[in-house]
């Protein structure tokens, strides 16, 4: 709740705001829609979601592999919210493309 807190009082400030999620860890579908909605309901502008690679044997293992066709729905429905930008793959990081994204100033 506090990172949410976070973005709230940083889009109250009037910047823009971003936050991602990693999906593949056990996570249900809802969840994951739900999730994406309460970063929305902070007022987030862009959001990042990408699948969660296992770094090496002693992190955790990959419980689940999203499929093309459903971080494509995943984007959809963030848009649909209204994210002003969402980036959503298996290879999708937190900074992924972001020069698509922020305004230079």
């Amino acid at each position: 709740m506090r990172s949410l807190e976070l973005l709230r009082r940083s889009r109250e400030a009037g910047l823009l705001t971003k936050s991602g999620i990693m999906v593949g860890l056990g996570e249900e579908w809802e969840e994951v829609l739900e999730t994406i909605r309460a970063i929305r309901s902070a007022g987030t502008d862009v959001l990042t979601v990408g699948q969660y690679l296992r770094p090496s044997p002693s992190h955790l293992p990959i419980l689940r592999y999203y499929t093309p066709e459903e971080f494509d729905r995943l984007r959809a429905f963030a848009l649909g919210l209204g994210y002003t930008h969402v980036e959503s793959g298996p290879l999708v990081r937190s900074s992924y493309h972001a020069e698509e994204h922020v305004p230079v100033r």
